[in-house]
């Protein structure tokens, strides 16, 4: 059974102040099935890049593997998806076709444009070439974007039924619940490793940190105390210091005093209070060392305007269809200033075709209508966002984004104010999806249209953009496979059928 052994692993980007990892040591077995959770921005990317050797750090790690990464970088995506995978991988036919099977994909769509496919279904054929390979050990980063509710229940069971162990990085609560055995968990300050499911990691942080919070009261009351207490020693051996130089003084009217027993007292008094100063330095040191993993979670804003009309969209008779075959049913329904409706339905039904066809970006064919206002002001959350870059000065200036405003909200969505500094393109996964997010926040709009908002943002920022929305109460399309995120935001769910 072999191991892979993590032995005083140090590394920081050089454009960021702060380390990820300092001096961790970790030491896991190659059969679990691992999770692998933390914030974004901690480092879970970084942590599986390391372990592929594809960045410099100091420390050692020990194995006698060859990883794999998921998602596998696509060459030429304008090509059959037989021959991109192909070029990722040698494999025969049925091999393929057994996996694709197993995840329930029909074969048919190794014959079908790459780049045609939608996002869950190209997150499955990758699925399927990565455990062709019983050679490579896998890391499995984020392979719930862009699945669908009865996908991501697929890619759960088809990863339970794997015999050989690997790493997954996944926000999804129940799916990490599903599939791992063991969570890795980074954070702030360490590396924490837990036997058991995301249910079992959740229970014993809450433990922890309502252990740490109890005691941070604890402390926070006796430092208080002492605090007091040593300022009146203090006071009191000063009051008698300058009372036995007085008394001194009056030495010549003939009254006794003895001033040595007042000064040896006074000092005594003066050592306790030192002393009790010292303790009081020690708990607050040790306060300082307590909380240091709690999460503290700000609220965001949105810069929503309501429009003057009350009717916001009216789709009639809708029909899009690729090379004459529709992607779904004829659909028709109203968005009212205030609603929030969200489109579900399997991968490839169609629900971002909707979205690019609302914002004329749609190249296939379409019958039926869109009516909406002239000048709508619309603030567009998209799938793909590789295309952000520069720094955060120049990416707020080039949107036209409150500068302040946009900066504040990627603070409270997690990203540490070092890693303002660094170029969009530099940035994790997560962190651009946070820019990408804080851009849409910043936007002046009367309506919000968000697609798969949720893909690589932790749990705390799935609680804050809930909350924002429900206090806000912003006109919104919405495109979200997180059933409970729907069940908290939507005022209308309207399911796509595919034909």
């Amino acid at each position: 059974m072999s191991k892979i052994e993590i032995k005083n692993l140090t590394f920081g980007y050089d454009t960021q102040g702060t380390l990820l990892f300092d001096q961790a040591n970790l030491n896991f077995d190659t059969q679990w099935k691992l999770g692998l959770i933390g914030r974004n921005g901690r480092g879970k990317t970084t942590l599986l890049n390391i372990l592929l050797n594809q960045l410099a750090y100091s420390g050692q790690i020990l194995h006698q593997l060859d990883f794999l990464y998921f998602p596998q970088p696509i060459k030429e995506k304008k090509q059959l998806t037989y021959y991109v995978l192909q070029e990722i991988s040698d494999f025969e036919q049925w091999e393929i076709e057994r996996e694709l099977n197993l995840l329930q994909v029909d074969p048919e769509i190794l014959w079908r444009d790459f780049e045609t496919l939608s996002g869950g279904e190209q997150t499955k054929v990758l699925l399927a070439l990565l455990f062709i390979d019983d050679y490579h050990f896998p890391l499995i980063d984020e392979p719930t974007n862009h699945l669908d509710i009865v996908g991501r229940k697929q890619v759960a069971d088809y990863l339970k039924k794997k015999r050989q162990g690997f790493i997954v990085v996944s926000h999804d609560r129940s799916f990490v619940d599903e599939v791992v055995d063991h969570v890795l968990s980074i954070e702030k300050s360490q590396l924490e490793l837990y036997q058991g499911n995301f249910s079992v990691y959740e229970e014993q942080k809450k433990i922890k940190d309502e252990f740490e919070l109890a005691q941070n009261e604890k402390l926070k009351k006796e430092v208080s105390r002492l605090k007091k207490t040593a300022a009146e020693k203090a006071e009191w051996s000063r009051s008698k210091e300058q009372d036995k130089y007085g008394k001194a003084s009056e030495k010549g009217s003939g009254a006794i005093y003895d001033t040595g027993f007042i000064g040896a007292r006074a000092a005594r008094t003066m050592k306790r209070a030192k002393t009790i100063e010292h303790r009081m330095d020690a708990q607050l040191l040790e306060k300082e060392n307590l909380l240091k993993d709690i999460e503290y979670v700000d609220p965001l804003t949105m810069n929503y305007q309501p429009a003057h009309h009350k009717r916001i969209l009216t789709v009639e008779d809708l029909v899009l269809s690729y090379q004459d075959q529709p992607l779904f049913q004829k659909l028709s329904f109203e968005l009212n200033q205030g609603q929030r409706i969200a489109l579900a339905g399997q991968n490839g039904s169609g629900k971002s075709s909707i979205i690019r066809f609302l914002l004329n970006q749609f190249e296939g064919e379409s019958q039926g209508e869109i009516l909406r206002p002239t000048n709508l002001k619309i603030s567009y959350v998209r799938q793909n966002y590789e295309d952000n870059q520069g720094t955060l000065l120049e990416f707020s200036e080039e949107q036209g984004l409150n500068h302040q405003e946009f900066l504040n909200n990627l603070h409270k969505l997690g990203m540490e104010r070092t890693v303002f500094q660094n170029r969009i393109e530099q940035m994790s996964m997560g962190q651009r999806k946070k820019v990408e997010l804080a851009k849409s926040l910043a936007q002046p709009a009367e309506l919000y249209i968000w697609d798969e908002p949720l893909n690589y943002l932790d749990v705390f920022n799935q609680e804050q953009l809930e909350k924002l929305i429900i206090a806000v109460k912003p006109t919104m399309l919405v495109v979200e496979h997180d059933q409970v995120f729907l069940e908290n935001i939507a005022t209308q769910v309207i399911s796509l059928d595919k034909n």
